[in-house]
Formats: C-alpha cells, structure tokens, sequence
C-alpha cells in the first residue's frame, strides 16, 4: 500500500489554490492538508501540518516563497518544497533552489503535470519543469559567503523591510537583525541601503512587476 503524500498549497491566489486542489483532488495517493495565503502562513502551517510537499508561490506578499522555504527547511529539513513561478528567468532558479527547494516549475506552463511534480519531489528528486533551465555554475562571489540568515536578511532589507519589520517577521531582536545587517554588508563591500537594492534586483532576490 503506498504512502499518501500530504501536500501544503501556498499561494495568495485563491482562485489559483482552489485549482490545484482541484486538480490534486483527483488523485488518490494525494491529500491537501491546509492552504497559505503568504509566507508567513505558509510556514506557521508547514511547522503544524508537518506536508511532505509544499506547493510555494514566489511573490507573495511579506515574507516571499525563497524566505518561506528557507525558514521551513530550516525547522523540517525532510520537507520537500516546490516552487510554482511565474518567473522563468535563471535567477530565480537559482534562487529557490539555494533555498533549499526540491523542484521549480512554471505556473503559466500548459504541460505541466502538477501530481507527477509532487510525486518525484517527494521521492528525492530534483524537479524542473517545461521551460525551466538547470542554473548554470556561476562564478563565486561575496554573496556566496553570506550565511542562510544573511542572505535572508538582505532580500528582507532590499524589499524595502526596516529592522523592526525584519525582526517581527523572523522572529528575531531588532538588535540581531542589525548585526546581520552590518556584517552582510561588510561581506558585499556595501554601505548603503540604495546600493543593497540594486545589488538585490541584479541577482533576481526581489521581484519586480
């Protein structure tokens, strides 16, 4: 008999969560446990459903799906987490999957069999989707010395988040929010926040209408 294979839908799209329930609906291996409307939610909801796979939107308002998947796979490591984008571009890619994502497929892809996604993505499997291309090597830099909480903490700041704001969200003090800041910084060799955000955009960390 197999195992069936619970599954958290975080997107702040209802119309868009109640298709993919739909379609998982179907499926008898398959069970939606509960559904997220931001990152926040999606978290709270992946560390009390404890889903084998978790379907993640990327632009979602507040905390996004690259710092969703983060904090999730921080607290449960055995979670598998699929990104579902609108974003086809290479770094966001890399992104999620420097996050620590199983899988990365396009919303807006017309072949894209969702159940067989979550399936190989609960079996271990790396998953890209129709139109999605494996991130290149791509040479060393700064960014790649800054911690998981560092890296977070500048697509934080670079979305326009204060210390405070970035605090409440990770459930940190607004003084370990600060040092971060300040050593992030060190690390790219920038000093002002104008300078963060530009730097943000070129790597694909913040999404932009």
């Amino acid at each position: 008999m197999k195992t069936e294979i619970t599954v958290l839908l975080a997107d702040d799209h209802s119309l868009v969560r109640r298709g993919f329930r739909r379609m998982l609906e179907d499926d008898p291996d398959m069970r939606v446990v509960g559904e997220a409307a931001d990152g926040a939610e999606a978290v709270r909801l992946a560390l009390e459903l404890r889903p084998r796979v978790v379907v993640m939107d990327v632009a979602m308002p507040g905390m996004d799906g690259f710092q969703a998947t983060r904090e999730i796979l921080r607290h449960q490591p055995e979670t598998a987490v699929l990104v579902l984008s609108m974003y086809a571009e290479e770094n966001y890619v890399r992104n999620a999957f420097d996050a620590g994502a199983r899988g990365y497929i396009l919303k807006n892809a017309l072949d894209v069999d969702l159940a067989s996604a979550i399936r190989d993505a609960a079996a271990g499997k790396q998953v890209l989707g129709p139109g999605v291309l494996a991130p290149s090597a791509e040479p060393a830099d700064s960014y790649d010395r800054l911690t998981p909480r560092e890296k977070q903490i500048l697509q934080l700041i670079a979305q326009g988040n204060s210390n405070k704001e970035i605090a409440h969200l990770l459930n940190l003090s607004v003084n370990t929010v600060a040092v971060h800041r300040a050593n992030l910084m060190d690390a790219l060799g920038i000093h002002r926040t104008a300078e963060l955000v530009v730097y943000a955009v070129r790597r694909g960390l913040v999404h932009l209408p």
